[in-house]
Parts: C-alpha cells; structure tokens; sequence
C-alpha cells in the first residue's frame, strides 16, 4: 500500500481483512457496553472516521438488528492549533443526523495521536447539543497524548516514534483498505 504523501511504507500492520476484524471486534464490544443501542449515535471525524462510523453503525445493525445513526463532523473550527482568521479554511457544516441531547455520542476516527483532534470534536460535538456520554472509537492508538484523552474502543495500539507515521487507506475514499507504517515526515 503505496500512500503519496507518507512514500513508501516502513510495515503493513493492517490489510482490508485485518481491518474488518478489527472493527468487528470493536462493534462487538460497543454491543455489550453500549445500551440502550437505540440511543446511539455515531459520528466520525472527517475524513476517514466518517466511513469507519458507518461501517460499526452497520455491523451493529447486522447482528443486532438496530440501526443507529451516523453524522460526521468538521474540527476546522475548533482546533487548537491554527488562528482561523489567518486560515482559508472553508468549514463544512455539522452533519448530524439526530439531536445529540441525551444520547450516547461514539465519536470515530483512523488514529488517535496527541488527542488534539479528539477535543476539537468534542467541542464541535458539544456546540451542538449535551450528550449523556460521549465515548472515543479509533482504528489505531499510536500514543504521543498531549491531552488526557484515551480511546474506549481500540482497534490496534501501534507504538509509534514521533517521527513515524500511520497511513489509513479506505475503500470508500483511496479505493482500498489498509494501515501502514511509514518513516519521516509527510512528503506531499
């Protein structure tokens, strides 16, 4: 799994198989610890934690027959390391499918790293309604936390240097799944 902007990887961890096992595992332990499943709601980060919430949303649904929904959300607004008046970003509404008033919020994304992303959505989340719970899912754990964040529901935990990186490919976005390791720094 080439990535144009990591290079070339360092080591495959996950293939589409690996993956679908992973995330099966993880919408297994959502099943026992989240009830009632009905007042779930997923919602993913853009952009690969939006095909992964879809993707739990839809294993829960297969084996338990409930179908919770699934929004997304943009952090541009919210994060903590860019001045948005000096930035072009163009910020894309909130996609939420339900009020989040009083619902098990699980938030999605490929890779948990310093934790910054995760508040950022948590804020975005939050400027839209108060959750009784907001629980985090991720694909991969790398570490490296700068905010006292941690995952509830971990696919893989790669030890990662700081100079490494996690490349996460989706079918439903870069035509394939996979994870993989790749050294230095983004080379775009």
């Amino acid at each position: 799994m080439a990535n144009m902007v990591y290079g070339i990887p360092k080591a495959q961890l996950m293939a589409g198989d690996a993956m679908n096992r992973a995330l099966t595992r993880m919408a297994h332990e959502m099943m026992e610890q989240l009830d009632p499943l009905e007042n779930v709601v997923f919602v993913g980060i853009r952009r690969r934690g939006v095909p992964l919430a879809q993707r739990l949303a839809d294993i829960i649904e297969k084996y338990e027959h409930v179908k919770c929904p699934v929004g997304e959300v943009d952090i541009a607004m919210y994060r903590d390391d860019r001045d948005p008046g000096e930035l072009k970003i163009k910020v894309q509404e909130q996609q939420l499918p339900v009020d989040v008033t009083g619902r098990t919020v699980v938030l999605v994304d490929d890779v948990l790293h310093t934790g910054r992303t995760v508040r950022a959505a948590m804020d975005a989340i939050l400027a839209q309604g108060r959750a009784a719970r907001i629980c985090l899912a991720v694909l991969i754990d790398r570490g490296h936390r700068e905010l006292p964040i941690r995952a509830d529901f971990v696919g893989k935990n790669v030890p990662t240097s700081q100079n490494e990186r996690i490349g996460v490919q989706m079918e439903e976005i870069d035509g394939g799944d996979g994870v993989a390791l790749y050294d230095g720094r983004m080379t775009r």
